[in-house]
């Protein structure tokens, strides 16, 4: 079969991003806008901003992946765009520009979920490095600042299917980790200041409880059949920044707090050193504390999901799979299940479109094309 150069294009929250994979396993180009200082100054993604800066992007990023592909618009044989989940406004952009490309060019045009878009990023990397056999069945865990999934993945033909078997009640891993940081006074984003300070600090000083949830999911669909009780594996995340709250102002840690957040906001772009010099014994290890309990419960319940689904392979995806510590955990407790483990690299672990193109190729040869009246789904569902 000749190669396929699908051109993929993201813009689900706030990266404007563009790549061309070429059959879904060889990655040729991978452009990546970022928004970070737009949004750094409101610690937080503020959507109406990400659409503007995505419109203000989207060409010359498209552009800029096809130029480094060597590859032509006529060239390319499909258009891939992220569809959903994400900012409405935001995806929006990528799917009004998809359109017109394909319209123009008379291409196909995939839409393609972000989530499993994660997920191909591992396959996308082991094929590159020529690992093509994947022992079934496969657990995914999807970890972001706006998601964490756990899904049972299985390759059905040249498609792949997806059940959830675990979800966030409430805030994503990444979001903790981001919102953490800013009643710190660490700045935005705040998963990789927190991953860097992390290891300065003692681990094992604050004591954070595992989140207990008692109660059905309130989103399970009424009617469900009880051969729909499988096991499930849920997360929650709010309960643990109520504790960190809790201790800021048990130990009247707020003066240093405005003290730092005034010192970091005065360097444009600061360097560990800078983060070390504002931050005291009490702050390193509560961040050190902190980010030992989040990773140990994701470790916990995707072990213990791997266990009850009798899983063969582990994936880990998503932004939060950059963190040092939840790798070096994942790896070290999965060796001793047994249990083959695999990362994308921290380039392809973060919002991109290779990962969007790579997803889309076993749809381009199912002949699953997307019709051009089709939307945006700010809360599409993974199957």
């Amino acid at each position: 079969m000749p190669d396929t150069y699908i051109l993929g294009i993201e813009t689900s929250c706030d990266e404007t991003a563009a790549a061309v994979v070429r059959s879904g396993e060889q990655l040729i180009s991978n452009i990546v806008a970022s928004q970070i200082a737009t949004h750094q100054p409101f610690g937080g993604v503020v959507p109406e901003l990400a659409s503007r800066e995505h419109l203000r992007a989207i060409v010359p990023v498209v552009r800029q992946a096809l130029a480094e592909a060597n590859r032509t618009y006529d060239s390319v044989d499909a258009i891939a765009v992220t569809q959903g989940p994400g900012l409405a406004g935001a995806l929006l952009v990528g799917i009004s520009y998809a359109k017109a490309l394909t319209f123009v060019l008379q291409k196909p045009l995939i839409a393609v979920n972000h989530l499993e878009g994660h997920i191909h990023a591992v396959l996308l990397e082991e094929r590159q490095k020529g690992n093509h056999e994947l022992q079934f069945p496969v657990l995914a865990l999807v970890v972001s600042g706006g998601h964490t999934h756990l899904y049972l993945a299985e390759k059905k033909n040249e498609s792949w299917a997806y059940r959830n078997i675990g979800h966030t009640r409430d805030d994503a891993a990444g979001e903790a980790f981001d919102k953490v940081a800013k009643l710190l006074g660490l700045g935005y984003p705040g998963g990789p200041i927190i991953d860097r300070i992390a290891p300065h600090g003692d681990a094992n000083s604050v004591k954070f409880p595992p989140a207990q949830i008692k109660h059905q999911d309130r989103r399970k669909k009424k009617g469900a059949k009880a051969s729909d009780d499988s096991p499930r594996f849920d997360f929650s995340y709010s309960g643990i920044k109520t504790a960190v709250l809790r201790y800021v102002e048990h130990h009247n840690m707020q003066p240093s707090i405005e003290s730092r957040r005034k010192a970091l906001s005065a360097i444009t772009k600061p360097k560990l050193e800078d983060y070390l010099q504002t931050c005291d014994r009490q702050t390193l290890d509560l961040i050190a504390s902190f980010q030992r309990a989040v990773v140990t419960d994701l470790m916990s319940k995707t072990l213990s999901a791997a266990r009850a689904y009798d899983i063969a392979t582990l994936f880990v995806t998503g932004g939060v799979a950059a963190n040092s510590e939840l790798r070096a955990t994942f790896e070290r407790q999965s060796a001793q299940e047994g249990l083959p483990v695999y990362f994308p690299s921290r380039p392809l672990s973060t919002d991109n479109a290779a990962m969007i193109a790579a997803a889309a190729y076993p749809k381009f040869l199912a002949g699953q094309f997307a019709p051009l009246d089709f939307s945006a789904e700010a809360s599409l569902a993974l199957r």
